[in-house]
């Protein structure tokens, strides 16, 4: 039997003992595959974007369809709802988004704007609770949507949370995509940013994400330690001027609460 027709070809096979589970961590990259610019794939181009094959995915594909987490019409496969049930056990134990959301509430209605929390997951932002306003992003953000860290407002806050040395090595492995002619991605000039953004205690990104939007970002803490960033997006109407005297004290006052309430929440 051929290796696309089922059988297991000598990739597949489990190393034997050690802890890595080599077969979940490969179930984990077909789910993790998916995404806003991927929602739906085929076959194929499920084994092309983990690097399995066809045999591979193909089994990962029909295990996670049985399980409910992935449909298909027969050629072409996306995600359901149900894969939000892996992220839930973590939000809830952390407590921020049920948190930040009442205040991030609040913080869209003062200010007509969208604002988001995040938290880092190693090169990327991910997001955790959200308030959209108006569609101002070409790609629609939603809970769990994730954007390298280096090129938006909430990700160099939370890179310059990091230490020297902890920021220093992740400068190291990761470069920042050209996404618009604005985006800074040489690594000296990244790191001089970050040097700006801890010592004024914000980040504010003009068109490096994406044409015609800007964002600025703030941190926010938990026991003494910054733990998510929140921030608010706009086009580029609203002037640089205006998101530094208006947008950043009203997200200083917003991360001061959500804060607070962390600190609540865990008897501080």
């Amino acid at each position: 039997m051929s290796a696309d027709e089922g059988g297991l070809d000598e990739a597949d096979a489990e190393p034997p003992g050690g802890p890595f589970v080599q077969s979940l961590a490969r179930g984990l990259s077909v789910i993790a595959s998916f995404g806003a610019t991927r929602p739906v794939m085929t076959l194929t181009e499920v084994a092309e974007a983990t690097g399995l094959s066809r045999a591979t995915a193909r089994r990962f594909l029909h295990t996670l369809a049985d399980l409910g987490y992935v449909r298909s019409d027969g050629r072409e496969f996306a995600l359901t709802a149900r894969v939000l049930e892996l992220g839930y056990s973590y939000l809830a134990g952390l407590g921020l988004p049920e948190i930040a959301q009442p205040h991030l509430e609040r913080l869209s209605h003062e200010l007509g704007e969208s604002s988001s929390a995040s938290v880092l997951d190693g090169d990327d932002i991910v997001y955790v609770a959200r308030v959209p306003t108006r569609r101002i992003m070409a790609v629609t953000i939603t809970l769990g949507t994730r954007f390298p860290a280096a090129i938006t407002s909430m990700g160099r806050v939370l890179l310059a949370a990091l230490s020297d040395r902890d920021l220093a090595a992740h400068a190291a492995v990761h470069t920042a995509p050209r996404l618009t002619p604005d985006t800074i991605t040489r690594p000296d000039d990244l790191m001089a940013e970050i040097g700006r953004v801890r010592a004024q205690g914000y980040s504010l990104v003009d068109q490096e994400l994406e044409s015609g939007l800007r964002s600025v970002a703030v941190p926010v803490s938990r026991r003494g330690a910054v733990v998510a960033a929140v921030n608010v997006s706009t086009s580029v109407s609203t002037s640089v001027e205006r998101l530094r005297d208006e947008f950043v004290p009203a997200l200083r006052v917003t991360a001061a609460a959500i804060t607070a309430d962390l600190d609540l929440a865990l008897g501080l």
